[in-house]
């Protein structure tokens, strides 16, 4: 078993308490244990007239493998100075470290920080890059992967560094399992942006999801950002601009790596040789399929397969040691 303890800080925001629960949650197969913890086990006041009762003490996060911190209120007021050791002890030993929103600033405030890309809450963003300097902060992403070490924007997009956690573990078939008893979008990206003022009327949007969705079900076909923008029903130039203002990718990033996902899930669930999978992707060869693998996933179809194949290895087996990921996670590049 591989052991999560959520380290539920006073303030702690209760959708990033209760994201945690709900997607690590034993019910799903999988093989974690989670364990919610604080300074000492019992009542912890949480934020928004909502608090939480916990079954342990900083013991769990000295067991842990995987340890997160969900957002809490008042990041810029000093923590006790226990945490900040049990985080540390934990990073040290090779602990793999998780911040959703605010929690950022308890990871910041121990160093590990230093000298990577990592976000938060955007309101927030600034003040984290004032106060750490040396961390080199992006406020415009859902999550960062840095492989030890990972950073979720606020809210919402706690979901999606979840359900990429068990991507990294488990596989593409167990995340979108999860998302679907959920009802949460199987992946979001964290390369995608977490706050894009509008300047185009929200029908348009919705005329861009269902052109995404369109996209998803045609992608053995040659897709073009012409093919794209005439079902949009906008121009190419506009259709690219706005493409990515909504998603941070242009609509061929977009499609490149919407391809290399379903390429995933077909290697985990079917036994479809390279080529046959290339082509059921609309990548065309196997040689192409290789090429992109490597570049966005940094391995190969065929290594993929043999770490996810045979369906949800969740019934299988632990996820792999604390902090080593099964390819490094380049979608949040």
């Amino acid at each position: 078993m591989h052991r999560i303890a959520v380290l539920v800080l006073d303030g702690a925001a209760p959708l990033d308490v209760g994201i945690t629960a709900q997607i690590f949650a034993p019910r799903h197969g999988l093989a974690y244990e989670l364990t919610h913890c604080s300074l000492r086990a019992g009542p912890v006041a949480g934020r928004d007239g909502l608090g939480f009762v916990v079954d342990a003490g900083l013991e769990a996060v000295a067991a842990a493998d995987t340890v997160i911190v969900p957002g809490f209120k008042d990041p810029l007021r000093p923590r006790d100075p226990r945490v900040s050791e049990a985080l540390s002890d934990a990073a040290f030993r090779g602990a793999r470290m998780v911040s959703i929103c605010t929690g950022a600033f308890a990871l910041a405030a121990i160093g590990i920080l230093d000298g990577i890309r990592a976000t938060t809450h955007w309101q927030m963003a600034p003040a984290l890059a004032r106060e750490y300097p040396k961390v080199k902060v992006d406020g415009g992403v859902l999550f960062v992967d840095e492989g030890q070490v990972l950073t979720s924007a606020g809210v919402a997009a706690g979901i999606d560094l979840c359900l990429h956690i068990i991507r990294r573990d488990f596989g593409v078939q167990a995340s979108n399992t999860v998302a679907r008893v959920l009802v949460a979008a199987p992946y979001r990206s964290g390369g995608q942006s977490q706050y894009v003022p509008r300047t185009i009327p929200e029908p348009l949007g919705d005329v861009f999801a269902a052109t995404r969705e369109w996209a998803l079900r045609h992608l053995d076909e040659p897709l073009t950002v012409e093919s794209l923008a005439r079902h949009a029903r906008v121009s190419a130039r506009t259709f690219g601009r706005r493409f990515v203002e909504d998603t941070g990718y242009t609509p061929m990033q977009w499609v490149l790596r919407a391809r290399v996902d379903l390429a995933r899930e077909l290697l985990e669930s079917t036994v479809l040789g390279v080529d046959q999978v290339a082509a059921r992707v609309g990548l065309g060869t196997g040689a192409n399929l290789r090429l992109h693998f490597q570049r966005i996933l940094g391995t190969s179809p065929s290594e993929y397969r043999r770490m996810f194949s045979g369906g949800m290895l969740a019934q299988h087996g632990a996820p792999p040691s604390a902090g080593v990921a099964p390819f490094p996670a380049s979608s949040t590049a």
